[in-house]
This record gives structure tokens, C-alpha cells and sequence, in this order.
């Protein structure tokens, strides 16, 4: 994994999986408003089938997510 730099968020790709952020960052909604997640490293959904988008819940797993090409550098 690359070095992490203090003050800059990291955004790994796992493969066929969720998209983790590491470090300070801020996500909002589609109407700006804030979204606090209560944890400093948060997996984003990619599949678009979790039920508490934005954020992963695993769905991914039982729908068969496929990630193509795979990232280089992504995450197991």
C-alpha cells in the first residue's frame, strides 16, 4: 500500500469491492449537506445495490460485482 502522507485522504480501489477512503475527508449529498461518517476509513459503494449507500454494506458479494479492468494496485 502506498505511504500514507498526514492531511491527505488515500482512495484504493478494491477489486470487485467498494472504494476505501483513509484519512481526513468530507463527503456531502447531493444537496450539499454533509455526511459524517463515524469512522476514519469508510468503504464507498460501487455496485450501487448497498442499502446504506453511500456507503458498502457487502452487497457486492451476493450480487457477483465485477470490477473491469481490475486497478492496478487494488485492494483483495
Amino acid at each position: 500500500m502506498p505511504e500514507e502522507r498526514e492531511n491527505v485522504a488515500s482512495i484504493t480501489p478494491c477489486t470487485n469491492g467498494p472504494l476505501l477512503i483513509r484519512g481526513p475527508f468530507q463527503l456531502v449529498d447531493a444537496d450539499g449537506e454533509e455526511i459524517t461518517p463515524d469512522r476514519r476509513t469508510v468503504a464507498l459503494c460501487r455496485c450501487g445495490v448497498s442499502s446504506i449507500k453511500p456507503f458498502c454494506d457487502g452487497t457486492h458479494k451476493l450480487i457477483g460485482f465485477r470490477t473491469d479492468p481490475e486497478f492496478p494496485g487494488a485492494e483483495s
